[in-house]
């Protein structure tokens, strides 16, 4: 076994990986989600869930390679082969899955589209928009969102197209565009790069759902499967109460649901071809989803987010997983 998966259980992915000796992992570049720290080393939400899944395979957070790649070619490079599995901020849709040929791991961050303006045109909602000259970046679902957004109030505007987030940023300030419209955590990312923050608003409604899921090819059910339970033993391990500072001890716990997922009741891994103690080798490396959350992403952060969808279904959020039996 080179990995925690072993040989004979393993599909052409899963193949390619252990011969590698590494997981090829797709990102974008957005503070907080995925960006080089100053000594080159990729830090963010979704860089620790592409080092879970390094450490359900190899139980070594560091195999893994990530790869910037911009929304315009993700998708392309994905089905090429580049990458094992996108961890970019892309966004679930039925035409992906069915007319695309991708597959979707667990919604890992509940977002929507929103609206980012300039406080000086007095708006407090979308609508307030009429007429005005939005920019949007290319090759995101967020051209059709913000087109069936006017339709809908029976409201024009001039759309303009850019590609390159920096160029959103610019357009913005510079007055060639009075409103971006994007993934509303990426607006307020933008809104904190801006010369002049105060001077901006994010508008309180959101245009679309845009669940963000690790997406990966079709025609391999085994990584999928392996996505899958990475995803959801971080949030099993928020449900259980289980962190990175109190996982050693809970290995003496009687509890045989604690038992089943940190592995110390060895028969559930053992049945399913993975090392049983792959969710105590995540927990260990990267903590539950909630401290992957907060300490990225969450209160305390420059992009201070409150959890709100992204909460445990117990604390009326959407993170819910399926059973570890």
């Amino acid at each position: 076994m080179l990995g925690a998966v072993t040989a004979a259980d393993a599909g052409p992915t899963l193949d390619a990986i252990n011969a590698r000796g590494k997981i090829k992992v797709g990102v974008g570049t957005s503070p907080g989600f995925f960006a080089p720290d100053s000594n080159g080393k990729w830090q963010g939400f979704f860089v620790d869930f592409g080092r879970a899944l390094a450490v359900t395979v190899f139980n070594d957070p560091e195999k893994v390679e990530f790869t910037s790649s911009s929304p315009q070619q993700r998708l392309p490079s994905l089905q090429a082969g580049e990458f094992d599995v996108l961890l970019s901020g892309v966004t679930q849709t039925i035409t992906r899955s069915f007319k695309l040929g991708f597959h979707f791991g667990p919604v890992v961050f509940y977002d929507g589209q929103g609206l980012l303006v300039k406080k000086s045109l007095g708006v407090s909602k979308g609508a307030d928009l009429n007429g005005a000259t939005i920019g949007i970046q290319s090759g995101t679902t967020g051209e059709l969102n913000i087109a069936d957004f006017f339709r809908k109030n029976k409201n024009t505007f001039k759309p303009v197209v850019i590609e390159e987030t920096k160029e959103l940023r610019t357009a913005l300030e510079s007055g060639r565009v009075d409103a971006l419209t994007q993934d509303a955590t990426d607006l307020a990312i933008t809104r904190v790069q801006l010369t002049k923050p105060d001077d901006y608003v994010l508008l309180p409604e959101r245009l679309s759902k845009e669940p963000l899921a690790p997406a990966i090819r079709s025609g391999d059910d085994r990584w999928l499967e392996v996505v899958n339970w990475t995803v959801y033993a971080t949030i099993q391990a928020e449900e259980l109460g289980i962190t990175k500072a109190n996982v050693d001890s809970l290995l003496e716990s009687d509890d045989p649901e604690i038992k089943r997922f940190l592995g110390t009741d060895k028969s559930l891994g053992e049945a399913i071809g993975l090392d049983p103690k792959f969710a105590y080798n995540i927990v260990k490396a990267v903590g539950n989803y909630g401290e992957i959350y907060e300490r990225n992403v969450g209160k305390g952060t420059k992009l201070d987010f409150e959890r709100g969808y992204n909460q445990l279904w117990t604390k009326g959020g959407l993170l819910y997983s399926p059973p570890f039996r």
